[in-house]
């Protein structure tokens, strides 16, 4: 037990508290400061116009009331009840219909993609019953068809890639070799290399961008929009957030009208798809930043003068780490060992003489032939001897610390669209 503390207290010994609650509490943290900023900049840039125009309303009030000599309580009365019609689909201009069949399948689309943009909602109390059931199943099986979309984008992605990148191996001859062994089930599959979750982000972010300005320019030239207006939308849209001051398609007439419709449509459906594959991107790198601040808060800290993850001896100790996971093999471990080092054999503990080991490794090292020479049997049972030994520790340390082998790169499994990712991409694990 001496000697596991001992071992502990290298260069970044482990945190008191669990990687993945301290990742969750930073990012905590870190999105606390996210928003506080975010509503410091919204409201010096935003504030001041409001102001401007609650003043210029009042002034119209006033204005209104006088002119035409009308009571403001009748006048406030009748705004009211045309915030009422408002929410029920009037408006003062002449719209499409809301609730006729394809007005309520935009509507449906709208909260099965949980966009919701808020131009229409159910006023009867049926329908707001129905919408509870209807979103609660549709939701979820909207969400499992952008996990599934984002799976074969992904794995496209990758397997354009690896063609790409076994292109450019035989290009310089260094795939030479390997193309003229017989191609095994290992070598097809994406195991072998995975694609940097960098590429991936700056293709999604090209993808994206290109819909983004073609649905842009669609509709400023339908809907008389601004093309900033139009980026805003396009953006507010995809990312399902739906704010509602802007929605597509809701003109009674329209140039066009039905060819515009379904182009609508498909740009909507493959922008949130596009924009949801940047979202989870996007988080593998938010994680690994986190753990990268974690990995450096516990260092710098713990031992003064190291840099984190630019420490040589974390690093290499992470690589080694690395090394015996892929392999899934018993290594064997270096002959220093810390006086009282204990092994864990058949469920008890036996302690190992520093002595009898050290000198035992000595004698093997010391009297080791060249390999013409035979090795005597005195040194061949010393050497089996500290190899077992040797095997036997290693091999309960490995059950001792299993469980807690998912957790060792910093990056955990995870579930869903992350779980795949990190089956898929490359920068899932701390040394990166």
């Amino acid at each position: 037990m001496a000697g596991r503390r001992g071992a502990s207290r290298g260069c970044c010994p482990r945190p008191p508290l669990n990687q993945d609650n301290a990742r969750f509490f930073l990012l905590a943290a870190l999105i606390l400061l996210y928003l506080l900023c975010g509503a410091a900049v919204f409201s010096l840039l935003e504030h001041p116009s409001e102001l401007s125009a609650r003043r210029l309303w009042k002034q119209q009030l006033k204005n209104f009331t006088q002119k035409h000599r009308v009571h403001p309580a009748a006048l406030t009365s009748l705004l009211r009840q045309y915030e009422e019609a408002n929410g029920a689909g009037i408006r003062v201009d002449a719209l499409r219909p809301r609730w006729d069949f394809s007005g309520a399948f935009y509507f449906v689309a709208t909260v099965v993609s949980t966009i919701g943009f808020g131009m229409t909602t159910p006023a009867t109390l049926a329908g707001k019953i129905f919408l509870i059931f209807y979103g609660l199943i549709g939701c979820a099986a909207t969400i499992l068809f952008f996990n599934l979309f984002l799976e074969r984008i992904i794995t496209m992605l990758a397997y354009i890639m690896r063609w790409c990148h076994e292109r450019r191996l035989r290009c310089v001859g260094e795939g030479a070799e390997s193309n003229r062994e017989e191609p095994s089930e290992e070598d097809d599959s994406l195991e072998g290399w995975k694609p940097s979750v960098y590429y991936v982000m700056l293709i999604l972010v090209l993808a994206s961008i290109v819909i983004a300005c073609c649905a842009s320019t669609l509709y400023s030239s339908m809907e008389n929009w601004s093309y900033v207006d139009s980026l805003y939308f396009c953006f507010v849209a995809f990312s399902t957030i739906g704010f509602g001051d802007l929605v597509s398609s809701q003109r009674l007439r329209y140039e066009s009208q039905e060819a515009y419709r379904v182009c609508n449509c498909l740009f909507i459906l493959m922008g949130v798809c596009c924009i949801y594959s940047l979202f989870n991107v996007i988080s593998i790198i938010i994680k690994q930043t986190l753990n990268w601040i974690i990995g450096k808060l516990v260092c710098c800290r713990s031992v003064p003068g190291c840099c984190g993850f630019c420490c040589p001896q974390n690093k290499k100790a992470v690589q080694r780490r690395q090394r015996r996971m892929k392999r899934n093999a018993v290594q064997p471990l270096p002959s220093q060992r810390p006086a009282g080092r204990r092994l864990y054999i058949g469920g008890s503990v036996e302690t190992i003489c520093d002595s009898e080991t050290d000198a035992a490794l000595d004698r093997v090292q010391v009297g080791r032939r060249l390999s013409g020479e035979m090795i005597s049997v005195n040194d061949f049972t010393v050497s089996n001897k500290v190899s077992l030994a040797l095997l036997q520790k290693q091999l309960s340390e490995t059950a001792h610390q299993g469980p807690r082998q998912g957790h060792q790169n910093g990056f955990s499994g995870g579930v869903g669209a992350l779980a795949f990712m990190n089956n898929r991409l490359q920068e899932t694990s701390m040394d990166r």
